[in-house]
């Protein structure tokens, strides 16, 4: 059986499940190394448009597989490096994914469940979702998913929930920003395709242009370098075919190219 399983659709929606749902999703090296390997995948595939991280069974993920954790006890400092190397470039190729990222968060999400989570551009969670950086109570810190996670939450929140380990709600966690609706069960679908349908009526290539503008621009000095920069993003974007097409659709009150009929 795969643990991760990729399905995209003719509309060019790309839905990653995790599938170990008798081990709740539990990371281990295999399923870090086969969610990377389904990460690139769609992130190089031309016709996908919008990306959703899934998973079966009552758990998104329960953070580290309880076997890997007794091998990992074994490991050298250098194999442990090497295991958190491959833990960060999976978490790496999700949060640069050069498409929207939409996480669909139906159960209990741990310690690095958390870090994809963050990861994701936008996430729709259940009522039963939970929370929870669980790391300092083996003794233990959430260091490779730090970065990630921070600038979901922020540094107060981080300093708080990375150092009590406390389970928070899904509504605790979208008032914390880590995620953006909370829907019953039966709606986390419906949400989702709603969010898809908004993706779908825009340029694929403003979409990520605008994604990869937040990163950019986030956090730096408005100063005339950033000013400059900015006024030639929107220049190049302007004259570029779906820049042209979308203005041309817009003053022709027509649909632009990319809304398939």
């Amino acid at each position: 059986m795969n643990t991760v399983v990729t399905h995209i659709d003719d509309r060019g929606i790309a839905t990653i499940t995790m599938n170990n749902p008798d081990k709740h999703n539990a990371f281990d090296d295999i399923i870090i190394a086969e969610l990377t390997a389904a990460f690139q995948q769609v992130a190089n595939d031309t016709a996908v448009r919008v990306v959703v991280l899934a998973s079966e069974g009552k758990s998104f993920s329960a953070g580290a597989d309880l076997n890997w954790m007794k091998r990992m006890a074994g490991y050298t400092h250098a194999e442990n490096l090497r295991d958190s190397h491959a833990l960060a470039e999976m978490l790496r190729t999700l949060n640069f994914m050069p498409k929207p990222t939409i996480a669909r968060v139906q159960g209990a999400a741990f310690g690095g469940a958390v870090g994809l989570v963050s990861c994701c551009d936008m996430a729709v969670a259940s009522p039963r979702a939970s929370f929870c950086l669980s790391e300092v109570k083996i003794g233990l810190i959430p260091a490779t998913i730090s970065p990630y996670v921070i600038a979901a939450i922020g540094q107060r929140a981080s300093r708080r929930y990375f150092t009590t380990a406390e389970r928070f709600s899904a509504d605790t966690a979208q008032q914390l920003g880590l995620v953006s609706d909370v829907v019953e069960a039966e709606a986390l679908d419906n949400t989702i395709e709603q969010l898809i349908s908004q993706l779908l009526a825009n340029s694929p290539a403003a979409v990520k242009a605008a994604k990869q503008l937040v990163f950019d621009v986030a956090d730096r000095v408005i100063d005339t370098q950033l000013i400059e920069e900015t006024c030639t993003r929107i220049a190049d974007i302007r004259v570029s075919e779906e820049g042209q097409e979308g203005l041309g659709a817009f003053l022709d009150k027509r649909q632009p190219a990319w809304i398939q009929a």
